[in-house]
């Protein structure tokens, strides 16, 4: 099994994480390093409050069936990773268990894997996932 690293500074995270689960269903197994350096393009307050808004849903006959969103870095990359993968199937499930991510880089893994599509130009309005999960209440 071929195992991919890649290293997530200055990328924007929607099209890592397509090329990334596309890998996974491959059968292939991902290393993410520096999640926390990942870009999410928009306007920061808009997407500030839109994950606000997903931590607040509540399943009204039950709040402990409600969705669980992270403000740990790594394990909200994850979780968005994990929406695009099909977790209804053994295949998908299979995809998701062979998904390693980190915040930094604590095994000092090289990276093997350059996604020259998914670098960003740095000119629009973004915000880096560090950012983003410090606006939602992460103090780490």
């Amino acid at each position: 099994m071929l195992m991919i690293i890649v290293d997530g500074t200055g990328l924007v995270f929607g099209r890592v994480s397509s090329q990334l689960a596309k890998k996974l269903l491959l059968g292939e197994e991902v290393h993410l390093i520096n999640a926390e350096k990942l870009v999410l393009v928009g306007n920061p307050d808009q997407v500030t409050e839109r994950y606000r808004t997903k931590r607040r849903l509540k399943h009204k006959a039950n709040p402990e069936h409600s969705p669980r969103w992270s403000k740990v870095p790594h394990l909200l990359v994850k979780r968005m990773i994990r929406g695009m993968l099909p977790r209804e199937s053994a295949r998908g499930r299979d995809a998701l268990k062979r998904l390693r991510v980190y915040t930094g880089n604590p095994k000092k893994l090289e990276q093997n894997l350059k996604l020259e599509k998914a670098s960003f130009d740095g000119v629009s309005k973004h915000i880096s996932v560090n950012d983003l999960c410090r606006n939602i209440g992460y103090s780490g």
